[in-house]
């Protein structure tokens, strides 16, 4: 089928389109057909992603189903898939029907937000599919725009600080990328992502302001880059925004942020930072694996003195980011595809754990943890749901949460020991936080008069968690469904690096001689 990927990408935003002129009205019947317009768009968006996936060969590492023509003030609209981006698009089109499907009880100004989500969807698939570097910096950055409103209308009370810090963190990071994309335009004379992919960007060393930078051209391209994907992720120390975003932040708002906006920072990394600036990215290797230690560590410390659920889940979410940069930067064939496994396993158990705040949130109207005690009693659906995805969050064996964690320390065990010592405590931590909030949470006795009339999960509620807790036990005992598809095109990967490594150690030997 020709026109497939544009065909995914822009069906949420016609959809967006339908609702704005067709849409009018707010009482309940126009939020429910708007509502329903919402869930059928995202849906039909999914099984459209289903033949794009039947489609894909595995075995090809190049870019596939490509579509490209001119665009606008002359630059070309071009988009395809490899074996690192397809299930980056798969990730999105399958969470946007659950999500669009949590906002069932929304009553405020429910047209909007069925707008800000859909285009948001269309601005999430287009970063994972654009081969133009100015079609993936406009989707990149546009994604801010409607995540930016979802808080700041539908959020909490501290909705609008927690907005504009989301907000000025992420694109005051961008902006150092595009100073980078426009230095790369003028060195390689194309914003073309394959052709850029095969240009050799300077390595020669040389000094700014008495600071030698080793790896020239590459490393300062590379900083730029780091600048906008390490906020985005986010990394440790500019993950800040983040908890105050996911407390402030509606159900629906976390989830997509939780499962798929923290995954263009990592997506960042494998499109640009390694395959491009491979010698810049060896050199910064070991700064980012103990950064990533100290997010793991750090974080994990810091979630198990939260006391608000939302705040807890978003430091975890902080530190399984952590083992996916140290994934990529080990810079092997078993840390990358950990990386990208636990991107996609994070996407499902993150947004499965919001949820899960989500539905006690909707009955209780509170996120504290001494608010709630007991909840087994009157909600065993609901707790053996959390029992699981808290499992699957700590890394059972079973659960698509150990898969990624075990190939992510495999990979940078084979780098640096320490570094892989230090991250397994992460391992430990989460247990510790993860258990404690569950405990808390759903045992004891039921003393909280408010709790006593406290109803279990509807079958809405029930249908919305299904899917995810398929997936979370599928990809835990056949992982391949995922490494199947990514292995080859990360072996490309893996095999350009060293080899752009290799070839740069001898003149790296030189200059330091000199």
């Amino acid at each position: 089928m020709e026109n497939l990927i544009s065909i995914v990408t822009f069906v949420p935003l016609l959809a967006a389109v339908m609702l704005a002129v067709i849409q009018r009205g707010d009482d309940e019947a126009a939020q429910l057909n708007a509502k329903r317009l919402a869930l059928w768009a995202t849906v039909i968006t999914f099984i459209a992603s289903i033949f794009l996936l039947v489609q894909f060969d595995a075995a090809n590492t190049g870019f596939q189903l490509v579509e490209e023509r001119e665009w606008m003030f002359g630059l070309t609209y071009k988009v395809g898939v490899d074996g690192i981006s397809i299930l980056f698009v798969m990730l999105t089109t399958f969470l946007m029907p659950i999500t669009i499907a949590s906002c069932w009880g929304v009553k405020h100004r429910v047209k909007e937000y069925m707008i800000a989500l859909l285009i948001l969807e269309t601005l999430m698939i287009g970063v994972f599919v654009s081969l133009d570097m100015v079609l993936f910096y406009v989707f990149f950055e546009a994604g801010l725009i409607p995540m930016f409103l979802i808080i700041g209308i539908w959020g909490g009370a501290n909705r609008i600080y927690a907005s504009f810090k989301f907000f000025l963190y992420t694109f005051l990071g961008s902006v150092l990328m595009l100073v980078a994309m426009v230095m790369m335009y003028v060195d390689a004379g194309t914003t073309d992502i394959p052709t850029l992919l095969n240009h050799q960007f300077g390595t020669e060393t040389f000094s700014v302001l008495g600071f030698t930078v080793v790896g020239g051209l590459q490393t300062m391209l590379f900083l730029a880059f780091f600048a906008s994907f390490a906020v985005k992720m986010p990394m440790w120390p500019v993950h800040t925004w983040l908890p105050d975003a996911h407390v402030q932040a509606p159900t629906a708002g976390s989830v997509v942020l939780a499962a798929i906006l923290l995954k263009m920072g990592g997506y960042g990394f494998l499109r640009f930072s390694l395959p491009m600036f491979p010698v810049a990215s060896d050199i910064m290797a070991p700064l980012i694996l103990w950064l990533s230690v100290i997010a793991i560590v750090y974080t994990s410390l810091v979630a198990m003195v939260q006391e608000d659920m939302k705040k807890l889940i978003a430091y975890s979410s902080v530190a399984h980011m952590g083992f996916v940069t140290m994934g990529i930067f080990a810079a092997n064939q078993n840390g990358i595809d950990g990386a990208i496994f636990q991107m996609i396993s994070h996407g499902f158990i993150s947004g499965a754990l919001f949820l899960c705040v989500g539905v006690i949130y909707d009955r209780m109207k509170t996120r504290d943890i001494d608010a709630y005690g007991g909840l087994v009693v009157r909600m065993p659906a609901y707790a053996l749901i959390f029992m699981l995805f808290t499992m699957a969050n700590v890394g059972l064996p079973g659960t698509s949460g150990f898969v990624g964690e075990f190939l992510t320390l495999i990979g940078v065990f084979q780098v640096n020991t320490w570094v892989g010592v230090f991250a397994t405590t992460g391992v430990i931590l989460s247990a510790c936080y993860a258990l404690w909030l569950f405990r808390r949470v759903m045992f004891g006795d039921l003393i909280k008069e408010s709790l006593r009339s406290i109803t279990d999960m509807t079958r809405r509620e029930r249908a919305i968690f299904a899917p995810l807790v398929v997936m979370t036990l599928l990809l835990g005992v056949y992982p391949s469904l995922v490494t199947d598809i990514i292995g080859p095109s990360v072996t490309a990967l893996v095999e350009n690096y060293e080899q752009a490594v290799a070839a740069f150690e001898p003149h790296a030997a030189v200059a330091a001689s000199q």
